[in-house]
């Protein structure tokens, strides 16, 4: 095995040799297209080392819908190469301790299937979406995959080609005139792809959506089937094509982001639990640039929003392009300068508009009020993975890019970007590192919180960092921003998804609870990985049949 270093704090590894583990070719045989795995039967033994294998157990049946042809992985890295199989379903040998109070699923979306037949994608983003499950509960763990059924994706199988518009790629015509009636559909939204791949969140009513960049790609999902249900159809009138693809989410609200690309600004929506009807809070106004910026993300306080507003701004000409520039359907405007909106939840009024250094993020990881000694909120402090101002990181995702990997530090330069947002009337807010980048490796990305602390002051993150020479990011790091130190996971060549949280229940302590990740391994494998939430310290992990491609976010759903 490879070796795994930290830093800050060496942690174990603990590990069972491969003999121990089972073979999921061995323990399936396939029969009219479907894969069937033989009963289940469980055991305690230990390996070679002494330590514990609990719930050894051969694979539920797995389950697999008949295909034209099985998708066979290539010779690159899996993380990077398309999912093996439309679905599958089963029980995972558990190296180590689950807690027995982890009861739930955790559910991680992203892009799955990067070709339709012989044609391979450009980008990450383009994928068909492939929804994973880990389901938790007395120390046991089933696992499972699935396709999420996207009218993008039901068209590209049944039509062999892409039919609708994804990050960077457009649907092939056979001549002028469909091409012209393609961008009537794109005025439309009748063209956009409604491909759930990029998040999932839960509703406060219990429903399960999967997200994507446009509206129409909001689709509803069941939880422990994986399948889905349809698409999450908003009743309301408030139009529009886009709109933020990470709302925030609690037990009593849904907060979105809505740019409007004809009158550049954002509508700040609300949603109640049990509704479908998105209401107005209000309206900011672009200060700057021909377009909105990019808002992928936005952070809240508990008591507003803030609306970012990048220099790295939607542009009609590149949507309408058949082909993609580097910046894809974004354009980089430093002479229109960024700035960061705060408005009240209550009222809708904007009570601050700063101007900030120019900054280029994906994700926002928390936001916080700041108070004088009497109480009075003096400003906004706003924490993103933030890009150095560098917008290549969007072609670094290139799926050629990412395939291709040869041993050169190629992975731009990230870092906890800090935002202070005076509330004087300040003209102007600061942009400075939370911590020196150098604890994570100078890579930042794909961070949770303890939900426990969303919109309020906080300690910990955690999140994707770099152990250079790396193209990608390659560490899962737990954030102190106390000690402004990080603890840093690796294993050589592996690929680890966002690090989410699942707080202990009854816990006092903001890091007591537990780190779940998917991690990718160079040598096709791929395995569920669990940290303490506080030693950052594995304390299990569970093999799966095959490895994985790379996922982008997830939510827990806790067993009622």
């Amino acid at each position: 095995m490879d070796s795994q270093s930290f830093s800050g704090t060496i942690c174990s590894r603990h590990y069972v040799s491969p003999s121990s583990m089972l073979d999921s070719d061995q323990s399936n045989r396939r029969r009219d297209g479907i894969v069937l795995g033989k009963k289940s039967s469980f055991a305690r033994k230990q390996d070679k080392q002494g330590l514990t294998i609990t719930h050894v157990a051969s694979p539920f049946p797995a389950i697999v819908p008949s295909v034209e042809k099985e998708i066979v992985p290539d010779l690159n890295h899996v993380a990077w190469t398309s999912v093996r199989q439309e679905r599958w379903e089963g029980e995972l040998v558990v190296q180590g301790e689950i807690p027995l109070w982890l009861k739930g699923t955790y559910l991680r979306n992203g892009p799955g299937l990067w070709h339709i037949e012989d044609y391979n994608f450009r980008h990450l983003f383009d994928g068909y979406a492939t929804l994973v499950k880990l389901h938790f509960e007395n120390g046991r763990l089933i696992a499972g995959h699935r396709q999420i059924e996207s009218e993008a994706y039901k068209a590209a199988k049944k039509n062999k080609k892409i039919c609708f518009r994804e990050f960077s790629e457009v649907p092939k015509h056979e001549n002028f005139m469909a091409y012209v009636g393609d961008l009537a559909k794109l005025f439309s939204g009748a063209s956009l792809t409604d491909n759930a791949n990029t998040g999932v969140v839960k509703l406060g009513d219990g429903r399960v959506v999967c997200l994507t960049e446009t509206q129409k790609g909001s689709l509803i999902i069941d939880p422990n089937s994986l399948e889905t249900l349809g698409r999450f159809e908003y009743s309301d009138k408030l139009g529009g094509l886009i709109h933020s693809a990470h709302p925030t989410v609690t037990e009593t609200e849904f907060l979105t982001l809505l740019p409007d690309l004809v009158n550049p600004g954002y509508l700040v929506v609300r949603m109640e639990p049990g509704t479908n009807e998105r209401k107005l809070i209000g309206r900011v106004n672009c200060r700057g640039g021909p377009a909105p910026g990019w808002v992928h993300s936005f952070p809240v306080t508990e008591h507003y929003v803030i609306v970012p507003e990048m220099p790295l701004r939607y542009c009609a000409q590149n949507l309408l392009r058949a082909e993609p520039t580097p910046l894809y359907k974004f354009e980089w405007h430093p002479e229109s300068k960024a700035y960061l909106h705060v408005m009240c939840k209550a009222s809708g009024k904007i009570v601050a508009s700063v101007e900030v250094p120019l900054y280029v993020t994906f994700h926002f990881i928390n936001a916080y009020e700041e108070e004088d000694e009497d109480g009075r909120v003096t400003a906004i402090i706003a924490d993103c993975c933030e890009h150095n101002a560098d917008t290549t990181i969007l072609d670094k995702l290139r799926l050629q890019s990412l395939r291709s990997f040869n041993g050169e530090d190629v992975l731009p330069d990230a870092r906890v970007g800090r935002f202070t947002i005076p509330l004087d009337g300040s003209t102007y807010g600061k942009l400075e590192s939370a911590l020196d980048p150098d604890e994570h490796g100078r890579g930042m990305d794909m961070c949770s919180i303890n939900p426990a602390n969303l919109g309020k002051k906080y300690r910990y993150a955690y999140a994707c960092g770099a152990q250079r020479p790396c193209h990608f990011p390659n560490t899962l790091t737990k954030l102190d921003f106390v000690k402004k130190k990080a603890k840093n996971w690796h294993d050589k060549g592996a690929v680890p998804s966002e690090p989410f949280f699942v707080a202990r229940p009854g816990a006092i302590e903001e890091d007591d609870g537990i780190v779940i990740s998917l991690i990718s391994e160079k040598n096709g494998s791929g395995y569920a990985l669990l940290l303490d939430g506080s030693t950052f310290e594995e304390i299990a992990r569970a093999k799966l049949p095959y490895g994985l491609p790379y996922g982008l976010h997830g939510c827990w759903v806790p067993k009622i």
